[in-house]
């Protein structure tokens, strides 16, 4: 089996074009931008997204037929590793989390008439979206125990419930969100739930606060949800799929916050490098110093281990494979890599790097969030075991569960 990640050169050609979009016209731009000034912060975005559009760096994620640069996941994880390189870049490119996510679910899941109502805005930049499904009272990492119900009355649906932590709610004009509709299913299974397509601002969708977090207000909404009246016609992808439409969604999501975790994590390893190479103590250079060198060794290797991780489980997504494990353990993984790198980051850099002075003690907070989001460490580690087991039991072997490498 050939494993050859190189780049075709046309797609080495787009590569060097983000990274010089990113860094010549992106960074620039948002650094001249007053911090507090939002009006100033909006039409920068704005400005830098028409030029993204005319420079052919719109939606990297997306098929050509749709508006997008039609890549293959491969492909895609270096164009997100180079927008990554600061935070607004997947931002300008329209392929930030949640939006990137919600588009391939409606470009898979949606009619046509919902393809050109909450598709196509999304892709044109006009509007953004949410999806709505951890809950406060159950597990957010098990989707079977949602409370939140969907009751057929006549032709409409009548929903109640509570969700929270929705990113971008307070930005979107529609949601994604998943709600029970059927009762005789056992709590458990996977096909109680559906998918509902929410006009936004609606009466029945109550934003009752922005979660703060450990890094402040992150766009992160509670909504409680009182007899939200919707038609048959905003089901999403069928009645009781909704447990499948949030698992077809997040596998590739999830791929591609490691592919924004490692651009974070390259960039903290720099950060450290850089600081050894220029600060002095005790008779020497902290780059002259083991202590150091093995912390810059350890981050290096991980980082290694990241890239591999993520590009054998984007090759396996574009060869059509089965790719849940090697997503599951690239996201643990990634996860915990971006935390200890940043981490060593800020101790090279001594009280500096724990002050705001640098953007380390910010990567840092964002960093801790990555082991839960989009499923905890404990969930993948969990599915990662059950799989492992029934690769032993069907063949004899765990060869299966670590990547079917002929090796």
């Amino acid at each position: 089996m050939a494993i050859d990640f190189t780049l075709a050169p046309e797609h080495e050609e787009i590569r060097g074009r983000v990274r010089s979009f990113i860094q010549e016209t992106v960074i620039p731009a948002m650094s001249g931008v007053e911090e507090g000034d939002r009006d100033a912060y909006l039409r920068t975005i704005f400005e830098l997204r028409g030029r993204a559009k005319a420079e052919g760096l719109w939606l990297p994620h997306m098929p050509k037929e749709w508006g997008g640069m039609g890549l293959g996941h491969v492909e895609l994880a270096m164009v997100q590793s180079e927008a990554a390189k600061t935070r607004i870049g997947p931002w300008v490119l329209n392929c930030q989390a949640p939006d990137e996510g919600n588009m391939h679910t409606l470009l898979h899941w949606a009619d046509a008439e919902q393809k050109e109502k909450y598709l196509r805005p999304l892709l044109d930049g006009t509007k953004m979206s949410c999806f709505a499904m951890t809950e406060p009272e159950v597990a957010g990492s098990d989707p079977t125990l949602i409370r939140t119900e969907a009751v057929k009355d006549g032709d409409e649906w009548v929903i109640n419930g509570h969700k929270w932590f929705i990113s971008n709610a307070r930005r979107a004009s529609f949601a994604i969100l998943i709600a029970r509709t059927e009762k005789d299913v056992p709590e458990g299974s996977r096909g109680a739930n559906t998918a509902f397509l929410v006009d936004l601002p609606n009466p029945g969708w109550k934003d009752v606060r922005e979660v703060e977090t450990m890094h402040g207000s992150t766009g992160h909404s509670e909504i409680v949800i009182e007899d939200l009246r919707l038609p048959d016609s905003a089901v999403l992808g069928g009645r009781g799929n909704g447990h499948r439409l949030g698992q077809y969604r997040l596998g590739p999501a999830r791929l591609a916050h490691c592919m924004r975790w490692i651009s974070q994590a390259e960039t903290a390893l720099d950060m450290m490098v850089d600081r050894a190479l220029n600060r002095y103590s005790h008779g020497s250079l902290l780059a002259e110093k083991q202590g150091v060198q093995w912390l810059i060794a350890d981050s290096a290797m991980e980082l290694y281990q990241c890239k591999l991780m993520v590009l054998h489980a984007a090759s396996k997504i574009d060869k059509g494979e089965d790719f849940r494990t090697e997503v599951s353990m690239a996201k643990h993984f990634v996860a915990g890599s971006l935390n200890r790198i940043v981490d060593r980051a800020i101790q090279v850099h001594g009280a500096l790097g724990y002050s705001t002075d640098t953007p380390l003690a910010s990567m840092f907070q964002h960093a801790r969030w990555a082991r839960f989001a989009d499923g905890a460490d404990e969930i993948h580690q969990m599915r990662i075991a059950e799989r492992t087991i029934a690769a032993y039991q069907a063949t004899g072997s765990t060869s299966a569960a670590t990547g079917g490498l002929p090796l």
